[in-house]
């Protein structure tokens, strides 16, 4: 075959990214079947020619035409050595550059080119021995800041004559490391313009080469310094170490890793940790990081991922300690029995969650205690009132300073089991600022699809919160957010009665404070009288805290007494005794009308503190038909006002009242107690009852007691806080009270005491009030 051929149809190699320049020789590696079936069909029929080309991306296993360059070389191939494995190492000899004009390729056997031979073009002379001894020039300035970069020979090889293209592709073969810049290289004809890039690519080596050398002289100069640090402080391990200051790092190492192997950790939790104590043991002892590592790991291995109690599941026991621990809340504790005996069942907490809502003081926490304690679980609690960081609930990253897990992950390494009862107390009082907001944290911590993968922030693996039995409080629920109000199942408590209190108090409060006070049980009584006292005039709240205090002021005051006079005979709390410890009344409750009495009507009101009796009073003075409203009213009773007024105008003919008083009289209704604000929509058939008194000039029935909310057309609509009014009443002397007929289901809320002492009327309309409460001649 001749060497001159100017176009021709050759098998190819497609080679991973390997370059040959015309006159140089490499040995490769040939292993798919297709480069094979080339060297022996080149062998065969071609005299050992082939051409060599580069396909585009190396990953690239069955190359087609798109995935090839057009630029190569024909190479003759001068030896072919088999491998044990299939393959063949190829040596090659690289004649002339190739353009390829066009490829044939074939699914199964080799491929073909159909070429043009390239000749190098030279250039201006002068030109390109200026390109050369530049060459020359910056070849030796890369010598001197690094390894020679060309072969030993080399100098050999210009001893005995090259042309420039010779030189150029030589210096590419050997210098160049980049494929991009070796096949642009290859595709260039010109030689100057071959000489100026590869003069371009070593200028860019030598500055990636300065860079390189001012890296390594920083990077030494620190390793030492870093190294002579570790060595002194290493040695001042050892000292410590000889001393018994600190623990041997091996010996602590060797106490996780076993940690770890004898404890049923995730598997990627063990994965987490081993790989943060090979980061912890590269580092110097004393660095910043070093201490961070190691907070981490000892805070993951602190975090139960595998600890859990056994649950008590006999719903007789935890009646038996709900019943011990609370009086009273009987459809509170029925609700939790329901919701344990779900969780038996389907052994599973994957419900909403429970919220106690209610005032202060009425045990929404104790009732949490008392709930852990009947299922023999852990108990952990979390104060959310004024917090405002969403950190506090999700955690710090661990690259800020001081950063630690949220509020969540740090009361589960408090309980340290992965299913206490965990009570997030005062919901209702987290705020919101620029630090985000945290109610929307605990979105996810308290939605049972979700807080399976609970993320915390600085602990940084999902955390499975599933099995924990969570209990939220709060005392108003109009300040919980919608999303979060969503995932709550809301049970309310309502303030005590007196009975409750009484009650409360005889079997709880009093042994408790007598016992704190270093008395001893049963050397102590106190009437029911002088605890009906207590209640009624030195407190007024809905729970029983403040009544906890006052006894506990007692009890210290009996402790006195006893050890300054050395008795030993129980000692008897009586009204007298109460008044002589605990001063002057504070409080009144309101009672009952001493007579019949025209324009004040008795009516029923409920507080913060409980129910309570709210008298209305109504008179007229000579005036232009205005309407005055005095006693701290709210906006919505000074709307059933005027509601009422406007039913009594309207119907003023069937109580026998003028049309035209309305013109000449002023109408002032008052709410005594103007110190405290009153509102709500409850009073409308007391204020009715009290101007239509007023006008016809009737006495009310002093005792009969009312509420209601009042339509224009006289209608009565239901109220809330039947029972806490209905005891208000009993307590205050009525006999007698109207209520909305739509309320007749809350009846038997009230206590069997107060139903069976009151008469309760369900009315429809306020004309059925009217016709027994006014006493007519």
């Amino acid at each position: 075959m001749e060497n001159n051929y100017s176009s021709y149809s050759l098998p190819i190699i497609c080679t991973r990214g390997v370059i040959l320049f015309p006159e140089n020789e490499k040995t490769i590696d040939v292993g798919r079947k297709k480069s094979l079936d080339a060297i022996r069909v080149s062998q065969q029929e071609f005299n050992s020619r082939i051409v060599l080309v580069s396909q585009k991306n190396p990953e690239t296993f069955d190359p087609q035409e798109n995935d090839l360059y057009y630029y190569g070389t024909i190479c003759v191939i001068k030896s072919v050595r088999r491998n044990s494995d299939g393959s063949s190492k190829v040596t090659l000899y690289s004649e002339n550059r190739v353009k390829i004009n066009s490829f044939t390729m074939s699914p199964t056997t080799c491929a073909y080119a159909d070429v043009n031979v390239v000749l190098s073009l030279p250039g201006e002379k002068e030109k390109e021995v200026a390109l050369i001894r530049v060459l020359a020039k910056t070849i030796e300035e890369l010598n001197k800041k690094r390894n020679p970069i060309i072969q030993a020979n080399f100098d050999t090889k210009l001893s005995k004559g090259i042309s420039a293209s010779q030189f150029a592709d030589f210096l590419a073969q050997s210098i160049v490391t980049s494929i991009n810049n070796k096949q642009a290289l290859l595709e260039i004809v010109d030689i100057n313009d071959r000489l100026l890039k590869i003069i371009e690519i070593l200028e860019e080596e030598k500055n990636i080469s300065d860079i390189e050398n001012q890296i390594t002289e920083k990077v030494k100069t620190r390793i030492e310094e870093n190294q002579r640090e570790y060595i002194l402080r290493e040695k001042m391990r050892a000292i410590r170490e000889e001393l018994g200051d600190v623990a041997d790092q091996e010996a602590d190492d060797e106490k996780i890793r076993k940690t770890l192997n004898e404890n049923p950790y995730p598997e990627q939790i063990k994965k987490r940790v081993l790989d943060e104590l090979k980061r912890y043991n590269m580092m110097p002892s004393a660095s910043a990081e070093a201490s961070v590592i190691r907070n981490y790991i000892d805070t993951i291995l602190k975090t139960p991922w595998y600890q859990q109690t056994v649950d008590n599941d006999d719903l007789n026991n935890v009646e038996k300690i709900l019943n011990e621990d609370h009086y009273g809340l009987e459809k509170i504790k029925e609700r939790i029995l329901e919701y344990l005996a779900v969780k038996k069942l389907t052994s599973s907490l994957k419900a909403p969650i429970i919220c106690f809502s209610g005032p202060p003081g009425t045990g929404k926490t104790s009732l949490a205690i008392s709930i852990a304690k009947a299922l023999e679980r852990k108990f952990v609690k979390a104060s959310l009132g004024g917090t405002d960081d969403e950190a506090e609930i999700r955690g710090h990253r661990r690259t800020y300073v001081g950063a630690m897990p949220g509020r969540i992950i740090q009361g589960m390494q408090k309980a340290g089991v992965v299913n206490p009862v965990f009570l997030l107390d005062e919901i209702d009082k987290m705020g919101k600022g620029y630090k985000g907001d945290p109610a929307n944290a605990l979105l996810e911590v308290l939605d049972p699809e979700q807080n399976k993968l609970f993320s915390d922030n600085y602990l940084e693996e999902p955390y499975d919160l599933s099995k924990v039995l969570f209990i939220a409080t709060a005392n108003y629920l109009e300040n919980i957010p919608g999303p979060l109000k969503d995932r709550l199942e809301i049970i309310e408590l309502s303030s005590y009665t007196e009975v409750e209190k009484l009650e409360i108090a005889k079997r709880h409060l009093i042994n408790l404070n007598v016992e704190q006070n270093g008395l001893k049980k049963g050397k102590v009584g106190f009437t029911d009288e002088a605890i009906l006292h207590i209640i009624r005039y030195y407190t007024r709240e809905a729970g029983v805290r403040q009544l906890s205090r006052l006894i506990g002021t007692i009890c210290r005051k009996v402790a006195v007494y006893v050890v300054k006079n050395d008795i030993t005979t129980k000692q008897k709390v009586t009204i007298a005794k109460v008044k002589e410890y605990l001063g002057k009344e504070k409080f009144d409750y309101t009672k009952k009308e001493k007579v019949n009495q025209v324009g004040v009507t008795t009516g029923l009101a409920y507080t913060e503190y409980g129910g309570d009796i709210l008298p209305i009073e109504v008179v007229t003075f000579k005036g232009k038909g205005m309407l005055h409203l005095t006693g701290n009213l709210g906006d919505v009773m000074k709307e059933s006002a005027n509601i009422a007024l406007g039913y009594v105008k309207s119907h003023a003919e069937k109580y026998n009242i003028s049309p035209d008083i309305f013109d000449k009289v002023d109408i002032h209704i008052h709410a005594p107690e103007g110190a405290v604000p009153k509102d709500g929509p409850s009073a409308g058939v007391t204020i009715t009852t009290s101007i239509i008194s007023c006008l016809t000039n009737i006495p009310v029935r002093r005792d009969i007691a009312m509420t209601g909310e009042i339509t224009l057309r006289g209608n009565v609509l239901p109220i809330g806080g039947l029972k806490e009014k209905s005891i208000a009443a009993h307590r205050s002397g009525v006999k007698t009270i109207f209520i909305p007929f739509e309320n007749s289901k809350d009846i038997d809320d009230i206590p069997e005491s107060v139903r069976n002492d009151l008469t309760i009327i369900p009315v429809k309309q306020v004309s059925e009030i009217l016709d027994k409460v006014l006493i007519k001649d």
